[in-house]
């Protein structure tokens, strides 16, 4: 078989990463004097790294993230010794095989999302389901679900995620049908997969979040109990991303 004939065959497997390096490969395996497992050993490298790489973008997408961050980009220089050491723990990925939660606490700017969404990256490349959304969000699809009856198709959606982002939780109070909601979620994840809460609120006060204190309860120690908290207590963020005028125009 000819090379032509056999990228014909490649491209009728869709064979999409040896397609992109066969010719490449057998210049490579000619001039190198290749064994044949070393040249097929070569192709299908090429081969998995292009469907990880696809599966990758895949999962990112999914997870709807705001923007790309990730944990190598994280400034840790700003939090103190015991967060860098709990970042670093949480960066080897053990609370998703453990099927913990991370509860991040911290002011305003101080990189809960950032981090939360690094966590997620982080995540996605370990290959799992990975959800991304502000809390007020989730709060009002639910609500909406109510009105259409999707409800049940919105939280197996949530429900199938190995890991789940609350960004900004407890913003505000929560009204009876939307606390009930919450508690229908973490009773039907927590056995099974990890959430991560960012909240400007310490855990105590989530409390004051649900009108019912037997619900808020239940739903919270499901989550609390089997967490790793976390509070950001570096300067803000935010603060580096501020325009700086030119000293010419400050004095106008």
């Amino acid at each position: 078989m000819d090379d032509k004939n056999l990228m014909d065959l490649v491209k009728e497997l869709k064979f999409d990463g040896m397609k992109e390096t066969l010719f490449s490969r057998l210049k490579e395996a000619r001039e190198n004097n290749l064994s044949y497992e070393e040249f097929m050993g070569f192709l299908l490298q090429d081969e998995k790294q292009l469907r990880g790489s696809k599966a990758l973008s895949s999962k990112l997408r999914s997870a709807r993230f705001e923007e790309e961050k990730t944990l190598e980009t994280l400034d840790l220089t700003v939090y103190s010794a015991e967060s860098k050491r709990i970042i670093n723990h949480l960066g080897s990925g053990g609370y998703l095989r453990e099927k913990k939660n991370i509860i991040i606490l911290g002011p305003t700017g101080t990189g809960k999302t950032h981090l939360a969404q690094a966590l997620g990256h982080d995540a996605c490349r370990r290959g799992k389901k990975v959800r991304f959304i502000r809390a007020s969000s989730m709060v009002a699809e639910f609500q909406g679900a109510r009105a259409d009856d999707s409800w049940k198709s919105v939280l197996n959606k949530y429900v199938r995620t190995d890991l789940l982002i609350l960004d900004d939780f407890g913003l505000k109070a929560l009204t009876h049908p939307q606390a009930c909601d919450l508690y229908e979620l973490i009773a039907s994840k927590h056995i099974n997969s990890s959430f991560v809460i960012t909240s400007n609120r310490k855990t105590e006060s989530w409390l004051e979040l649900f009108p019912d204190p037997v619900m808020a309860n239940a739903a919270l120690d499901r989550i609390v109990h089997n967490s790793f908290c976390l509070v950001l207590d570096g300067e803000s963020y935010r603060k580096n991303f501020i325009p700086k005028l030119p000293k010419e125009d400050c004095k106008k």
